[in-house]
């Protein structure tokens, strides 16, 4: 088991350390320009009130989260598996003028000591982790009635699914978009767990011609997805992506 948690662990910083060298991860933004309603409602989660709050970032590297946290005046730690994934944010926050502590870290065996942080974050990086291990972490590293606010894929939209099975290269074998279980999963850990599903029908304006006809396709298909969302709840497992809230135990003690 050990050896196959090191074998995988090395595949993935292997990948990212190869996709922050290139331009695989030019190549897929034009798919996620689809997603800015969901990206900015990530955002002003993890960003509501965090002045002075202690924070850390699951998944960085250049124009993450981690900037504009710290901005705002929080206190920032952010790791990646990627070596070039950190040298690349370390390089931008010298650029920018801002205090980061940037480290190379598995997000599934944490350097901090219990109860450091009010709030952990990240975007499309829990799904290429061993969730159980990760969920422990989290309630291990959050204080009390802290929370863990994430932007991830989910795994049922039959276009999404055949749109990956097209495109091998562009993600890791060892990922896995987040399924129903997942979710139940994190419930075992968290005392609340609320979950923000985007992207129905909208995932269909990626694949039309131009900014400009994606964002205007998309909004209109984002408000069609909210109003089949209310109407039909059974659907919501078929969103391309979730914003997931994990509330840490008030009084929790390490599981």
């Amino acid at each position: 088991m050990a050896e196959e948690t090191a074998n995988r662990l090395q595949r993935e910083k292997e990948f990212h350390n190869e996709a922050f060298s290139s331009d695989t991860r030019e190549k897929t933004k034009k798919y996620y320009r689809t997603t800015l309603e969901s990206k900015q409602f990530y955002r002003d989660v993890v960003s509501e009130d965090v002045k002075g709050k202690k924070i850390l970032e699951y998944g960085c590297g250049p124009g993450s989260q981690a900037f504009t946290l710290a901005k705002r005046g929080a206190e920032v730690d952010a790791i990646d598996i990627s070596e070039v994934a950190i040298e690349q944010a370390g390089e931008q926050a010298e650029k920018l003028g801002v205090n980061i502590n940037f480290t190379v870290m598995d997000a599934e065996s944490l350097d901090f000591e219990d109860d450091t942080f009010d709030l952990v974050c990240g975007s499309g990086i829990l799904h290429h982790l061993d969730l159980e291990k990760c969920y422990r972490e989290l309630t291990r590293v959050l204080k009390p009635g802290g929370k863990g606010v994430f932007f991830e894929p989910m795994g049922y939209h039959p276009i999404v699914n055949a749109y990956r099975k097209l495109t091998p290269s562009m993600r890791t074998e060892d990922e896995h978009p987040l399924l129903i279980e997942d979710i139940r999963l994190a419930e075992t850990f968290f005392d609340t767990v609320e979950t923000h599903y985007f992207h129905l029908s909208s995932f269909a304006a990626s694949f039309l011609p131009g900014d400009a006809l994606k964002r205007g396709a998309s909004a209109v298909l984002n408000k069609m997805d909210t109003a089949i969302f209310k109407m039909a709840p059974f659907l919501k497992k078929y969103a391309w992506i979730v914003v997931l809230e994990l509330i840490n135990k008030p009084g929790k003690t390490t599981l």
